[in-house]
């Protein structure tokens, strides 16, 4: 008979041969990871090192130059997506299932952005109230992702039965949002970098890309700039506006469901943070300053600055009676950035003109409600158009809003929405053999709505 061990059963054991722990999350690593190649490759075999030309800056009369140099092209698509948070993954899995051919490019090396890598894991927005209703406003490649994990065991919480706004797992998240691109068709590159784009006159015809390769370039019929950031329309010139706005860090609780919050509260503290799918952990928010998202020496400060009050809150709340049990799981991997660049569209929606519901003849999704309590408000095309770039659209929070409608519009469920919309989009601009600004609106309308895109 064959004897089975649970992981923390199995690390003991091999801990108490003196194999350590590294060598038992090897195996384990080993036992789950796909079928071993007839010829396994040998570890810590020498390999030649590549010879690549060398173009170093120089320091020319006080001045560091770069001088020019030829790029490699590493891919040729139909669609390029940059960035892949909550709008590029949309806008990827959509422009690959409209037909194009599809690559999305990552800095980091999973999809979800602020969503998984800055555990902001709840999803507002996703309904409004029409005549009294609940109308859920986050249809398509988004509500199919929700739906999908509401099939894992522990993945959602506050999914469907009149529920709006629900939270996600951040680790069965990023596994659906993987099986998607898979089955999408998608060629991804992760761990690179937007370094600039490749321009003819004023249409942009690719982006370069640095990456522990080097710097490299994707060439691509038309590109769409989901990097929250604006990294793409800025590098390519296009017209756009930058603003200041709170950076904070998360954190999750561990054992949150054997804390005494009654206690807790006696000792000043008010809170233990947010649901999850976890019973026993919680996801604290944390605003923290507004300053300039794009100053590195800022974001260097505030994630060490926050990571240290947030080690040291936790500390108090162990040292205080009801939380003893209490350990700090995880800070998030990314910064809570919440906005910086956004782009000047061919139309600017107005904080306004969403609350009275105004109806736009190029809707292409739908805006939804904080928490639910008023009607969804249109979204037009025109947000995610340049006003003279070619070949480009913005998705998620650096699209063309004011500046009253920019906590709304940075919701992970509105970065959905306009994602989808963007790829399809994209990619129906490919099969037509136009520019994105030119693409038939009655046309996309209707491909969004087959998608299960909710229009009004």
């Amino acid at each position: 008979m064959k004897a089975t061990f649970t992981r923390r059963e199995l690390l003991r054991l091999l801990s108490a041969a003196g194999l350590g722990s590294a060598f038992a999350s090897r195996v384990v690593a080993d036992e789950i990871g796909s079928t071993p190649p007839a010829s396994p490759v040998p570890e810590k075999k020498l390999i030649p090192t590549p010879q690549r030309p060398r173009y170093p800056a120089t320091l020319v009369g006080g001045k560091v130059i770069q001088p020019e140099r030829p790029l490699q092209v590493v891919q040729e698509t139909d669609v390029l997506v940059v960035g892949g948070g909550p709008a590029g993954f949309a806008a990827a899995v959509a422009s690959a299932r409209t037909g194009a051919k599809t690559t999305l490019v990552e800095r980091y090396g999973y999809f979800g952005g602020q969503w998984t890598g800055g555990l902001v894991l709840v999803v507002i927005s996703s309904h409004a109230k029409e005549n009294g209703q609940l109308v859920k406003v986050l249809g398509g490649v988004g509500d199919e992702l929700l739906e999908r994990l509401t099939k894992i065991d522990g993945g959602i919480v506050n999914q469907g039965g009149g529920k709006f706004n629900p939270t996600t797992d951040p680790e069965a998240t990023k596994f659906l949002m993987d099986e998607m691109i898979r089955e999408a068709g998608v060629k991804v590159f992760l761990h690179c970098w937007v370094a600039d784009v490749v321009m003819d006159g004023p249409t942009l015809r690719g982006v370069v890309f640095e990456s522990k390769a080097g710097r490299q370039a994707i060439l691509a019929r038309v590109v769409v700039d989901a990097t929250g950031d604006g990294d793409v329309f800025a590098a390519a010139g296009a017209e756009h506006e930058q603003r200041l706005h709170a950076i904070g860090l998360v954190h999750r609780l561990g054992n949150a469901d054997r804390a005494d919050l009654a206690k807790l509260k006696e000792g000043g503290f008010r809170s233990l943070g947010s649901i999850e799918p976890l019973p026993s952990v919680k996801w604290v928010n944390l605003r923290g300053p507004s300053t300039d998202c794009l100053d590195i020496a800022e974001l260097t400060r505030l994630e060490m600055e926050h990571r240290r009050n947030i080690w040291q809150r936790v500390q108090k709340m162990r040292q205080t009676p009801g939380g003893e049990r209490l350990f700090l799981l995880q800070t998030a991997p990314q910064l809570g950035v919440r906005l910086s660049r956004l782009l000047a569209g061919t139309h600017q929606l107005t904080y306004e003109q969403a609350m009275a519901g105004h109806q736009f003849t190029d809707t292409i999704a739908v805006g939804g409600a904080q928490n639910a309590q008023h009607r969804g408000w249109p979204i037009p095309y025109g947000v995610m158009l340049p006003r003279k770039l070619d070949n480009l659209l913005a998705a998620g929070r650096c699209v063309c809003v004011d500046e009253k409608l920019i906590e709304d519009m940075r919701l992970i469920a509105s970065c959905l929405t306009t994602g989808h919309a963007a790829g399809t989009a994209a990619a129906l601009a490919v099969q037509s053999k136009c520019r994105p600004r030119d693409v038939e609106i009655a046309k996309l309308q209707k491909l969004l709505r087959e998608q299960g895109a909710y229009l009004g």
